[in-house]
C-alpha cells in the first residue's frame, strides 16, 4: 500500500487531502516519532522514524494525526479479502504489505501481471486508496520491484531480465543489508549487486558470515522461498515508542510492567510459554539494542516476565539516558500442556536413534 495508514487518514478526512500529514506521536498530535508520512509531506525530507520536532522544522504547516490502528486493520481485512478473490496463497508481512502467489489463479486469469492489476483496481475502486505492485518470479525481486514506482505503480521483471536487473541494484537495496553492512560491503568495493557477483561463495561467507550464502544466490536471482500462507509464530510481543523520552528507571519500570501485562495476555490468548524473554531498548538518537535471558523450560508467569525484564533493564541502563521505545518480546515457544488428572493415564515415551 502507498503511505498506508497516511493515505486512510486523507481518504476519511478532507480536509487532510492535498496535504501534507504526519501519522504518529502522542494523542494530541504533537511529540514522539512519524510512523509514516503522505507523499505532499515526502517532498520536505520527512520519513518514518523522524523525531516529530524535526519534521515540523522541515515543514511548519505538516498536520500531525494521532494513529488510529483499529481503523488501519479494518481496511486491512479488506484489502486482504480482495487478495483472496484471485489466490489463497497469501503471506503477509505487516498490515500495507503482502506476498502472493498467484500460480494458483483461482479465477484463470492466466497473466500475473492482469491479475496484479485488476487487485489495484479493485483497492482502488471499492477502498478509494492505492497500491503498488511488484510482478516477478521470486519473493526478492517482485518485494523491489514493488517500490520502485510509487505510488499507484505497477512493475514487471520477467525471467529474462532478472539477473541483469539484480546486477544493476545498489547493495542497500538487498534484503538484510542494513546501514552497517552496506558500508563495510562499499569499503570492500561493493557498490552494486554486479560487483557482489564477482565474489565467490565462501569469499562472502568469509565476509559476511552465514547470510553470505543467502547473498550468493541473490544476486543470481535465485530465491527459493516460499509464500507461506500460515507462517509459525515464532515470538510473542509488544514494544511502545513514548511521546515523551523515559529518564528514570522508575519511569521506565512502569512502562515495561504495562507492555509486559499486554504480552502475556497474547501468550494466554495463544496458548503458549516461552523460553526466552528478550528487552529491546531504543534511544532518544535512535540507537537500538536488546537483551534476552533464556529459561531451562518454557514459561508463560507475568511476574517473571515483569522481573527479568526489570533485570535486563538494570543491565542495560548504565549513566543518564533518554529512552524512546520499549518493548518486550518472548520466543523459544512452545504449546502450554494440559495438567495431567487424577484420571490421565501415563504416556510411553518414544525414543530415537540417530
Amino acid at each position: 500500500m502507498d503511505a498506508f495508514y497516511a493515505s486512510v487518514e486523507q481518504r476519511d478526512n478532507a480536509d487532510y487531502r492535498g496535504k501534507p500529514i504526519a501519522v504518529g506521536g502522542s494523542p494530541d498530535g504533537r511529540g514522539g516519532v512519524v510512523a509514516t508520512c503522505s507523499y505532499e509531506a515526502r517532498k520536505y525530507g520527512i520519513h518514518s522514524a523522524m523525531p516529530s520536532k524535526r519534521a515540523q522544522k522541515l515543514c511548519p504547516h505538516l498536520i500531525f494525526v494521532y494513529p488510529r490502528f483499529e481503523v488501519y486493520k479494518r481496511v486491512s481485512e479488506q484489502i486482504r479479502e480482495i487478495f483472496s478473490r484471485y489466490t489463497d496463497l497469501i503471506e503477509p508481512l505487516s498490515l500495507d504489505e503482502a506476498y502472493l502467489d498467484v500460480t494458483q489463479d483461482k479465477q484463470g486469469i492466466g497473466s500475473a501481471l492482469e491479475i496484479a492489476e485488476q487487485i489495484r483496481t479493485a483497492i482502488k475502486t471499492e477502498l478509494n486508496l492505492t497500491a503498488s505492485a511488484g510482478v516477478s518470479v521470486n519473493k526478492f525481486v517482485a518485494k523491489v520491484a514493488s517500490d520502485m514506482n510509487k505510488p499507484d505503480g505497477l512493475t514487471f521483471i520477467g525471467p529474462s531480465k532478472v539477473e541483469s536487473f539484480i546486477e544493476s541494484l545498489p547493495v542497500e537495496k538487498f534484503f538484510g543489508v542494513g546501514k552497517v553492512t552496506a558500508e563495510k560491503m562499499k569499503k570492500m568495493g561493493l557498490h552494486t549487486g554486479s560487483d557482489l557477483k564477482k565474489l565467490s561463495e565462501a569469499d562472502i561467507v568469509m565476509h559476511f558470515g552465514k547470510v553470505g550464502r543467502f547473498y550468493y544466490k541473490i544476486v543470481r536471482g535465485i530465491d527459493e522461498r516460499r509464500v507461506e500462507p500460515h507462517r509459525e509464530t515464532k515470538s510473542v510481543g509488544a514494544e511502545d515508542t513514548f511521546a515523551k523520552d523515559l529518564t528514570t528507571f522508575e519511569e521506565m519500570a512502569y512502562e515495561l510492567d504495562r507492555i509486559a501485562n499486554i504480552v502475556h495476555k497474547r501468550m494466554l490468548k495463544h496458548k503458549t510459554k516461552g523460553r526466552t524473554v528478550t528487552l529491546k531498548i531504543k534511544f532518544s538518537d535512535f540507537r537500538q539494542i536488546t537483551r534476552n535471558r533464556s529459561f531451562p523450560h518454557p514459561i508463560d508467569d507475568l511476574e517473571l516476565i515483569i522481573k527479568t525484564a526489570r533485570d535486563l533493564l538494570k543491565i542495560a541502563i548504565v549513566g543518564d539516558v533518554k529512552v524512546r521505545l520499549l518493548g518486550i518480546s518472548v520466543s523459544n515457544l512452545g504449546d502450554v500442556k494440559p495438567k495431567p488428572t487424577a484420571n490421565s493415564k501415563p504416556v510411553q515415551l518414544k525414543l530415537f536413534d540417530y
